[in-house]
């Protein structure tokens, strides 16, 4: 079994800044989008909220790259491609494993601080390649993947998927104080245990992780470990709690 720490949404360098936290819930923010769309954030009902995060350089009328997708019934559809999605799967990403979503946050109504933390999960059932051709039902959905992108090794990922209502400190990655790449890790993940963070210099004493400042899919393979299930689990009841 893997967990994949996958990076979503706004942050510096994509749209301009942390997606907001508003009323104690975390609000991600899609990524500015290209022709493969058809979603804005107006009509996610997120306009306003872009144009602050972005400084006034996106809004409502903007596409937006829509994925992670969650729908009714409790799904959630993500895609992938390209360099990203060969890095899954040289890490053997199949059914069975969990995406957790991370993003850049920040506080605005307290003044927090810019940190990463986790907003939702996908647990894994279905991989359908779209190298041919999407399925109506996806189209329909318009989601950016199965709109017009295509590449020769493009997927989506579906399943179960929560976004988390709540912006708890179970959910965070960043120390108190940053800087925001500087996680508290949890026990079972030890040096070596995460793809894209082999050198021995990000593990550091105190249970911490200084993390990559980018890229997007990093895979820990837990095996049959238990522990790593229990943090899961503690993981995947705090998204879902109301």
């Amino acid at each position: 079994m893997r967990i994949i720490f996958s990076r979503k949404g706004f942050d510096s360098g994509s749209g301009g800044g942390p997606s907001p936290i508003i009323d104690g819930r975390p609000v991600t923010l899609p990524i500015p989008a290209g022709a493969a769309s058809r979603t804005t954030y107006g009509d996610l009902g997120l306009g306003n909220h872009a144009a602050r995060s972005s400084r006034g350089k996106l809004g409502a009328g903007d596409l937006c790259h829509h994925d992670p997708m969650f729908v009714e019934g409790g799904e959630c559809l993500f895609g992938q491609c390209g360099a990203a999605q060969t890095h899954l799967e040289r890490q053997g990403v199949r059914e069975g494993d969990i995406f957790l979503f991370f993003g850049l946050f920040r506080d605005w109504e307290q003044g927090g601080e810019p940190h990463h933390r986790i907003f939702a999960y996908l647990e894994v059932e279905q991989v359908t390649p779209l190298a041919r051709g999407s399925a109506q039902e996806l189209t329909d959905l318009a989601h950016p993947h199965a709109l017009a992108m295509h590449h020769k090794n493009d997927v989506i990922y579906r399943g179960p998927g929560v976004q988390a209502s709540r912006a708890s400190d179970t959910l965070r990655l960043t120390v108190p104080g940053g800087p925001v790449t500087l996680w508290n890790r949890p026990d079972w993940l030890k040096r070596g245990g995460l793809s894209y963070h082999d050198k021995p210099e990000r593990w550091l004493r105190g249970g911490k992780l200084r993390s990559v400042a980018r890229g997007q899919e990093f895979v820990a393979d837990i095996g049959r470990r238990q522990a790593p299930r229990d943090w899961l689990t503690r993981i995947l009841n705090e998204i879902r709690a109301s």
